[in-house]
């Protein structure tokens, strides 16, 4: 039951006391985390990284972040996002300091392994202390805004951090974003109603716990399908998408971040298309996973484009691998309605921890697939080399698609003979 607090607060005192300090944290997260593909060509120019460093460096972001999402889960239950997130925004704000200040791989690895760690509760923080606030038919709709805010978040490391580039380095636009890491930390602790991290605090689940939502058929149904496609669209769209529009298309640095920018673009697009989509889908009878598996086999088909290096195409190609990545982000809401009430906490926080030591795998590996090829003068790789990883990730994703294909089979089988069955008892 709402406290008499919550029942003063208008929906526009909850939209800026709430919703908006808590959505900047995931916005500057989303930033962060794709940043890297519009300033890869400074980096490695300062650093001369090869495409494996560069790869290591970058999903440094995805594994500390992987790390960090179960002690985060934890005390978030316990001590409430307003705490939480104001020690992980100035946490996040060093981690940006110290990658600003750095001069080798190594410090800059662990730089962006403290921003990972600082920004890990970033999205669930968001949406805990949302939920505490808004009805629950409204919650979908409210999620799907949140999403569409790191889109925008995402949007903003392409085309505006390379205008802010015209006025200053790499290094002092990291400065800048530890500040601003730390105001929104403080933002939070000051605006944000102490009753709306009130709940009661929750024991620390066992790993028994854990374990059980790894174990629930449902949840296993869901990342057979989505998972590695997931672990796909973010480990390429925050680096490898950058540098292959560089490397195989040869546009300018200046037509690659416009063309980043309209792809993290249609992530906001596609994020509030999905929603909208999905509910009309179910009006009629169409499930989400089935809607996703649409959206996966599409996904899977934009990536063999690349691999054929279908050049007439590469500017449309690197729009709709973003927009209709936006597919993958519908996961977190399958667990949720399939999975039962007590686990679906967990369960988002077991799927997070996948998503991002995936995101880590498939970015770091990806460079190391390139470093397979002989980079020429100015550090890019040929086009074979692009088509040989995009092939590999295709190959991954589809034994997914193939065991939902035959799944959905079964199923559709086991009607038509329940079916007949029961027309012969008739007859």
């Amino acid at each position: 039951m709402r406290s008499a607090q919550q029942q003063r607060l208008s929906g526009l005192a909850v939209f800026f006391s709430v919703f908006l300090p808590f959505a900047l944290g995931h916005y500057l997260s989303s930033l962060l985390r794709t940043v890297n593909a519009v300033l890869a060509p400074n980096l490695v120019h300062s650093l001369s990284l090869t495409s494996g460093q560069l790869g290591l460096l970058t999903s440094a972001f995805f594994f500390s972040f992987a790390l960090v999402q179960l002690p985060v889960g934890i005390a978030l239950d316990r001590y409430g996002p307003r705490k939480v997130q104001l020690v992980l925004m100035l946490l996040a704000g060093s981690g940006a300091l110290m990658f600003a200040h750095g001069n080798s791989f190594a410090e800059l690895v662990v730089a962006r392994a403290v921003i990972g760690f600082g920004l890990g509760g970033c999205f669930m923080s968001a949406v805990k202390s949302i939920s505490g606030w808004i009805a629950p038919e409204r919650l979908p709709s409210v999620h799907g805004y949140l999403i569409a805010v790191g889109g925008l978040g995402a949007a903003s490391a392409t085309l505006p951090v390379r205008l802010a580039l015209q006025f200053t380095d790499w290094r002092g636009l990291f400065i800048l974003l530890g500040a601003l890491a730390a105001c929104i930390g403080l933002l939070i602790w000051l605006v944000t109603p102490r009753a709306a991290t009130g709940a009661p605090r929750a024991p620390a689940p066992t790993m028994q716990s854990i374990l059980d939502v790894y174990r629930d058929p449902a949840f296993r149904k869901t990342i057979s399908l989505m998972l590695v496609p997931h672990t796909v669209f973010f480990g390429l769209q925050g680096l490898w998408m950058g540098r292959w529009l560089s490397d195989v298309a040869h546009f300018s640095d200046a037509a690659v971040a416009y063309l980043l920018y309209l792809s993290m673009a249609a992530v906001i697009f596609g994020a509030i298309a999905v929603g909208m989509i999905t509910e009309w889908a179910g009006r009629r009878g169409v499930k989400p996973l089935d809607v996703a598996a649409v959206g996966v086999g599409l996904f899977v088909l934009v990536q063999i484009g690349i691999v054929l290096n279908f050049k007439p195409g590469f500017q449309t190609l690197s729009v709709l691998f973003t927009l209709i990545g936006t597919i993958t982000g519908i996961e977190y809401a399958i667990v949720a309605r399939s999975m039962p009430p007590s686990l679906t906490g967990r369960a988002a926080t077991c799927l997070n921890l996948l998503i991002f030591i995936g995101a880590f795998l498939v970015q770091a590996g990806f460079g190391q697939v390139l470093g397979l090829w002989q980079a020429n003068v100015l550090h890019q790789y040929p086009a074979s080399a692009y088509q040989a990883a995009f092939g590999i990730l295709v190959l991954l994703q589809l034994p997914g698609l193939v065991l939902y294909v035959r799944r959905r089979g079964s199923v559709a089988a086991s009607a038509r003979a329940q079916g007949h069955g029961e027309g012969a008892a008739v007859a």
